[in-house]
């Protein structure tokens, strides 16, 4: 085995043992952006939707108010990585939707029809349907408790010596 080979192998183990870190940080930030531009549309905060010079979304309004309700509500479950898949899965076609039925009209292309974003955000979530919620998550910490309750009683019961 050459010197290059037995480096690139030991820089390859050393970042496949950083991926829950890298994909719980990578969840944090989508799901922190995400729900962030659902709480401007629907609050009002960090400059307003889009359009309304700093306001919000009419309640109830078609399809700009239920967006905005995805958006913030699926953005903090991934945020704090609680039902990451279920959320990621609303959240990804809530962009497809947005890019198909709202940008593609424009133009074909996402840099010419201003979808990049929905595009991103779109196979961003559609990544963590796949992936999970990797380190951080509430998810594993249901997904240990779960594990704990399914244990027979014997199993958890302290034993004297």
């Amino acid at each position: 085995m050459s010197p290059l080979t037995s480096v690139m192998s030991a820089v390859s183990a050393r970042l496949d043992a950083a991926r829950p870190y890298a994909l719980g940080l990578f969840r944090v930030v989508v799901g922190l952006l995400f729900a962030v531009h659902g709480a401007a549309s629907l609050f009002g905060v960090l400059g307003g939707a889009a359009g309304t010079d700093g306001g919000t979304i009419d309640a109830g309004t078609w399809p700009g108010w239920y967006a905005a309700v995805i958006q913030f509500v699926a953005g903090g479950l991934v945020l704090v990585g609680l039902g990451t898949r279920g959320a990621a899965l609303i959240a990804s076609g809530s962009m497809a939707y947005a890019y198909f039925d709202v940008h593609q009209r424009a133009a074909l292309w996402p840099i010419q029809n201003g979808g990049e974003l929905s595009v991103l955000f779109c196979w961003a979530f559609f990544l963590l349907v796949f992936t999970g919620s990797g380190a951080f998550g509430l998810d594993r910490l249901v997904a240990r408790r779960t594990a704990v309750a399914d244990e027979p009683a014997e199993d958890r019961t302290p034993t004297a010596a």
